[in-house]
């Protein structure tokens, strides 16, 4: 498998409303979740995160890395339909890997997002112009690069995938195909038309997150898509909060639900990767 380096960049940002204080998701017997603040300590903070642009097949990526605290676990982020160079994904990527993560974010479109400035009535062309099968196939590819580079520095820590909307809809279909077992977890976050019919072939839990206000992905299926699954998966519905509010929150309500969706994806990753 051909991979380029392209160029090493070194960050230090952080996400528009973002805290640094700790927040601690907690889930009590009877399912409910209980958030936690500590406003007397602060998170370390994340220094120093390498990114690097890849090109693995002839298909662009991200990869992002923790430099101080790397805990040497892989997650394959796939982006809404703004594509992989869009900052707001960008911006979550990092933040993640500032948890101690090695986040990959391949480009579904391969140079062709859709913009907000085309019109919404070339939307569906534009989206027929992406074979969910060259995409799949895509997603493979970039799985088997990170399990092979994981191999060679002498890691056999399995993996994790999310996806926001777009991305967050295939987070089923890579799991559903992932035959060779590379990923132990899923997580995604208010997907849209996700296939139900291949739920029942994901053998890893998942994490979906949504609001309830959300006309692209509606609660209750993903309510049949969890139970298709089976257990462990879980649901977590927020309540009056739209498409899009974790990773691009637009009040302040939407700021502090995204903070608290973060903290759920954070324990989940860990409780399941770590």
């Amino acid at each position: 498998m051909f991979c380029q380096i392209k160029k090493h960049i070194t960050t230090s940002f952080y996400r528009r409303g973002s805290s640094l204080k700790n927040i601690y998701a907690l889930e009590t017997s009877d399912g409910a979740i209980n958030v936690e603040v500590d406003d007397d300590e602060e998170e370390e903070a994340c220094e120093l995160v390498n990114g690097t642009e890849v090109s693995v097949d002839g298909v662009e990526g991200y990869l992002l890395t923790a430099v101080k605290n790397n805990n040497g676990t892989g997650l394959l982020l796939l982006s809404d339909v703004f594509g992989f160079q869009d900052s707001a994904t960008r911006d979550f990527a990092y933040r993640v890997a500032c948890n101690g993560y090695n986040v990959l974010v391949p480009d579904l479109f391969r140079g062709d997002p859709w913009s907000k400035n085309r019109p919404k009535s070339e939307y569906e062309e534009w989206r027929r112009g992406h074979d969910p099968n060259r995409i799949r196939q895509d997603t493979t590819t970039f799985t088997k690069w990170m399990v092979e580079e994981f191999a060679a520095a002498g890691i056999s820590k399995k993996l994790g995938v999310m996806g926001f909307c777009f991305g967050g809809g295939r987070v089923v279909d890579v799991l559903a195909t992932d035959e060779s077992g590379y990923f132990s977890t899923g997580v995604s976050f208010y997907g849209t038309r996700i296939d139900s019919a291949v739920a029942g072939d994901v053998k890893v839990p998942v994490l979906f997150i949504a609001g309830d206000r959300d006309p692209l992905c509606e609660v209750k299926g993903l309510y049949e898509i969890e139970e298709k699954i089976g257990e462990g998966s879980k649901v977590v519905v927020y309540e009056g909060r739209g498409h899009g509010f974790v990773h691009r929150p637009e009040t302040p309500e939407d700021d502090r639900d995204a903070e608290e969706a973060f903290a759920l994806m954070r324990n989940w990753l860990h409780h399941h990767l770590i």
